[in-house]
């Protein structure tokens, strides 16, 4: 069955291969993002590019209500637009800390909050955010990432009781390590923010095994998420969760058995 989708951070990575096979799939896919100079050429796979700043209230619902005036309706919403800054808590500043929950948390929620009404008349609708392992269990030097992605898991699991009387069902993407760029820009981030401060020395450490772990075979390719969402989107009755990707399942796994301070050092000492 041919649906209406809003994707948001289409106009890149895994947005962008998302959008394409969602569109390749015979579905109406609205790819959203703010450089639609880099979805162009999305529009010859039969996707339909929409100016969109998470971070903006007014571009959220403008955005919303075009889909709307389009189509008349929105099947899927795939909250996939989120970052990621590594750093200690102490060192990352309050104002980077409030734009990753801006972005990963709060702009999430807000299209949500947009798109309900029109599902529960609708009778039906589905929510896919996209959320990490890291949602579940945390990494060395990534307390903020995490915090926000805890919450996307939070607000999706209240969301799934609240709306299931709708006919609305909602799911979790929870990726593991992705073969991207993210990981060596994580690294530079975190040397950057540590130095010259008391967390220098580990996280100088910490960064070099990160790119050591990007730059080998133990991430998975990205397109097993866009394989997940697409698995999301079509499926008659769809997960809760999503938990995909190289070692996602087995350290969800260790963080459930393991006690605290035997997983904290593993954790450590893997990186």
């Amino acid at each position: 069955m041919k649906k209406v989708i809003l994707l948001t951070g289409a106009s890149s990575g895994i947005g962008y291969q998302t959008a394409e096979d969602l569109a390749g799939q015979g579905h109406i896919v609205y790819g959203a993002a703010r450089r639609l100079d880099a979805m162009e050429p999305l529009k010859a796979k039969g996707v339909k590019p929409i100016y969109l700043d998470v971070t903006d209230g007014d571009s959220i619902k403008k955005a919303v209500d075009t889909i709307i005036k389009n189509e008349g309706r929105i099947d899927v919403l795939v909250n996939n637009a989120g970052y990621g800054s590594y750093g200690a808590l102490e060192d990352v500043s309050m104002e980077e800390a409030r734009a990753q929950f801006e972005v990963n948390v709060f702009s999430l929620a807000e299209l949500i909050q947009l798109v309900l009404p029109h599902m529960r008349k609708q009778k039906s609708g589905r929510i896919i955010n996209v959320s990490s392992m890291g949602g579940r269990l945390t990494t060395y030097f990534d307390a903020w990432y995490h915090a926000t992605k805890y919450a996307v898991e939070a607000l999706s699991d209240a969301l799934r009781m609240e709306t299931s009387d709708f006919g609305i069902d909602v799911s979790i993407i929870e990726p593991g390590g992705i073969k991207t760029d993210w990981g060596f820009i994580a690294a530079d981030k975190l040397e950057a923010s540590a130095k010259g401060g008391a967390y220098e020395e580990q996280a100088t450490k910490a960064a070099k095994g990160m790119r050591s772990q990007y730059s080998g075979n133990m991430m998975s390719d990205p397109k097993i998420i866009s394989r997940a969402i697409s698995k999301a989107v079509n499926s008659r009755r769809p997960r809760p969760r999503y938990l995909i990707g190289i070692g996602a399942k087995p350290l969800v796994f260790l963080h459930t058995i393991l006690p605290t301070r035997l997983f904290d050092y593993t954790m450590k000492h893997a990186s």
